[in-house]
Parts: structure tokens; sequence; C-alpha cells
């Protein structure tokens, strides 16, 4: 546990330069001793100062007393409660947790290198192949993302938290994944990065951020000094572009023009950087620009270019991400995360590329629930004209009929070719086996949306599920 500060002395660190009653107010004791900052009243322990964040569907002041309750010393608050109690009341109550979350674990992104990850797609695999390279560099390092916890970027005080645990466990750099949400809800506030990159956009999350224009705002705004002295941007992506015109820091690119001689299969991807032979165990052509994204972040950090190779050629593979599924069948199979149009288009597409001559693409998708219903006809449009064998089944669906959501992605695949080579299983594991049995010698099967999960949720159920495992099973009792 971190050393319990008083009140008042929190206060003047994290609002260093700043009168009381210009950043913040108080009521009550500030000799109080906060030893955690939470905005979840059910993780509340004694010395905790509890933040009263105003949410879409809740409002943290609702269970000021309740944290108080169990524990808590003060609250954080946008509005004066009529309550006997310290209490700290600011503007933005999201902002303020971050930066007094960093002042109470002693400002941990400081004492580490940390770079953060942003865009549509790739950001997992990049946080791996970088934190690979760290590795062989001799940092023991750590990542943060999607195969790491619940959410991909914390909320800050979580964030603040774990990066105090992992330097003081004797972690020296961080690899984040950095979402829009996150950006948006001010999950990152608190935290310095040596470098950020961004790798692409594409239309995705609108069920949150309303428009494309909103959503690149989001991730434009990782590119400021408050966070950075450093970008590294994709110039291949058109917003990369704008990207690298508009930010006010120091910005490097990289892109496809940086390579020779890539070479591609479903397994691995290869080509020539700056004089060198880089072999990456991660297959399609859209992981090329993944890998040299680490390469060129790493690089600018002085990082060493034998140090780079290394790291890149031991990374491995990537759960859920074009992972190829170890069979002894005469067809490849391939297990991605792609659940975005754009996603799927690449991963489709970079299959092509290498599939033997005479081969059939068979992919395997749906649709998850409760997000984002306007990308389910595009992703039906994309997989009709990307793939030979379409076989559309339940991803996540949550809440809704997994028929509906079905019809919604078939709609899109009327538009596109019509339903020749389509057909609709809504039990995932049978869609699976359906796409096994259908395969022959030089297919591809494509088993798209869920990646590297491990349950998939239906209703108010939460079952074990993971596509790899899954198709290991059925390639057993198949064969």
């Amino acid at each position: 546990m971190v050393a319990p500060q008083a009140l008042g002395a929190l206060l003047e660190s994290t609002f260093v330069g700043h009168l009381p009653g210009v950043m913040y107010t108080s009521v009550g004791s500030l000799e109080v001793l906060i030893s955690d900052i939470t905005n979840d009243s059910k993780q509340v322990s004694h010395g905790s100062m509890y933040c009263c964040v105003v949410g879409d569907h809740t409002d943290g002041h609702d269970f000021a007393q309740d944290a108080l309750n169990a524990g808590a010393s003060a609250l954080l608050v946008e509005r004066k409660l009529p309550i006997d109690c310290a209490q700290v009341i600011v503007r933005d109550a999201r902002r303020a947790m971050g930066e007094m979350a960093s002042a109470l674990y002693d400002h941990p992104s400081k004492r580490m290198r940390v770079v953060g990850i942003t865009g549509t797609n790739g950001k997992t695999t990049t946080a791996h192949l970088l934190g690979a390279i760290f590795r062989q560099q001799g940092l023991n390092t750590e990542v943060f993302g999607t195969l790491s916890g619940a959410r991909t970027t914390p909320e800050s005080c979580d964030l603040q938290r774990n990066l105090w645990h992992a330097a003081n466990s004797g972690v020296r750099a961080v690899v984040m994944e950095v979402t829009s949400h996150a950006l948006v809800l001010q999950r990152i506030v608190g935290t310095q990065f040596d470098a950020v990159v961004f790798l692409n956009l594409s239309p995705e999350h609108l069920d949150f951020h309303k428009t494309l224009e909103r959503y690149f705002a989001a991730k434009a705004s990782l590119f400021n000094k408050q966070f950075t002295n450093l970008g590294i941007v994709n110039g291949d992506d058109v917003h990369g572009q704008l990207l690298l015109d508009a930010a006010d820091i120091e910005t490097l690119s990289f892109g496809l023009s940086d390579v020779d001689k890539i070479e591609v299969t479903p397994q691995s991807h290869s080509y020539i950087w700056r004089n060198n032979t880089v072999h990456v165990a991660v297959g399609g052509k859209f992981n090329v620009l993944n890998s040299l994204a680490a390469a060129t972040v790493a690089a600018s950090l002085g990082v060493d270019a034998v140090d780079i190779v290394s790291g890149l050629a031991a990374a491995g593979t990537v759960a859920g991400r074009y992972q190829a599924v170890s069979t002894d069948t005469p067809f490849d199979v391939i297990v991605d995360y792609a659940h975005t149009p754009d996603a799927l288009r690449r991963v489709l597409d970079s299959t092509r590329e290498v599939i033997v001559p005479g081969g059939k693409i068979i992919l395997v998708f749906g649709c998850g629930g409760d997000r984002d219903t306007a990308k389910r006809p595009m992703m039906g449009m994309v997989a009709a004209l990307g793939a030979d064998r379409v076989i559309v089944t339940s991803d996540n669906p949550r809440s809704e009929e997994p028929s509906d959501i079905a019809q919604q992605i078939m709609s899109g695949i009327d538009d596109a070719v019509g339903r020749s080579h389509v057909s609709v299983e809504l039990d995932r594991r049978s869609a699976i086996e359906l796409a096994l049995m259908t395969a022959r010698k030089g297919d591809v099967v494509i088993i798209a949306g869920k990646g590297h999960e491990t349950t998939q949720t239906i209703g108010n159920r939460v079952l074990p599920f993971n596509d790899a495992q899954v198709a290991n099973e059925l390639i057993g009792a198949l064969s």
C-alpha cells in the first residue's frame, strides 16, 4: 500500500501553483489521511478517497454515503454534499481523479519508459511486439491492454495504481493500449508517455462518438504536450497524414515505403528494414505496419537495431490476432479479433494474397450485441465480397436476439452479391464445425470477431468459449 498522505498535502502536490478556490475548494478537515483513490464505492477501503464521478447511467454522488460507511476518509465531488466529512469540490471529477491519483502514487509513469498506442486496429499486436523488443533490450516490461484486464485502458485511479505497482516491482517499461473511450473519459490524465503511436482509423464505436470526426478527435487528443513530446504516426493512413499536419508535438512517420522485400504467409511475415532482415511469427500483410510501428518507436527511443530485430523474431504469436491454429490438416485455420469492417477487409485481403491457387476462403463471423449496430450490414458486405463461403453466426449477442443481428448482417450481404455462398448457423460451435467440414486442401478457414476471448455472452449468461480451443477440439474429433 502507498504511504498515506494528509489530504491537504496531497492537494498541494496535485494542484501545485494553483491557489485553493481556483482549481478546487474544500470543506472539512484537510488532515485526514489518504491511502488510495477510487471511483468504485465497492472497492473502497479504510483511508480511501472516493471520487464521485458522474456517468451516463449513474451518478457517483449517490453512493457517497456508502463509500463513507465502507471507510472512505474523504470525497472528491463536483457539488458539495450535505454530509459531515472532508470534501474536495472540483469542476471535473474525472480529470481531478487522475491528477490526484498520479500525485498520490508519486507520478509512477515518470519512473519508467511508457509508450501509448492508439488506433482502430492493431493496438494489441503492436503492443505485444514492442514489449518483446523492450524485453530483448533487457528491460523488465509489462503490457497493459486488451489481453491484460477487464478494460483495455483502466480508469485513471486504477491505471495510476497499476503503474505504481509495476514500478515498485521492478518493471522498467510499460507499453499501453490507449482507447478512444479512455481519451474521452480522461482515463490517462496524470500519465506521461515517452512516445505515443497512431496506427490507423476507420469507423468504430460510433454509437459512443456519434461521428467519425469526433472519433478521430478523440484519438488525436493523445498527441498533446500534456501527455508526451513525441508521436509516431502511420503516414500511410489518411488520418495519420491529418495528424502529422496538425500535431503540436514532434512527430515521426512510418509506412510501407520504409521496407523492402515483404513476404507474408498465414503464419508469419518478413521484410528488409534499415538494411536488416525482420522476421515476425504473425501472419497477415496488415501486420507489417504493426511490426514496423513497433520497430520505429523503439528506434526513436534509442533501442539498437540488433535488439529490435531479435525482439521481433522472439515475440511469437499474439492470442487471437491472425493466430494460426496448430493443426495437421491440409488447410489453414486462422482466428482473428477482426470485429470492424476495415479489420475484416484487411484479414480477407491479406489471406487472399497468400492463399494457394485454387484455395478458398471460408469465413465464420458474427457481430456483437448492444454495440454499434450500423456496422453490421457493412460487415456483411465485406464478408460477402471477400470470402468464397460465409457462415454467419453469433458473436456475443448479449441482450439482443442472435437472429436479429444475423438478419442485419444479411441485409449487407444482399446488397453486395446475394446469398448463394452464404449460410446462417447461429450456434457458434456448430458454425465452426461446418466450416471445418467444408474445408479442403489449400483452403483457409477464418474464424473472426472474438479472437482471444474465452467466453461468449448470451443474454445474462457468460459461457466458456474460445475460438482457437474450439477449433482444435473439433479438428481432433473430425479427424
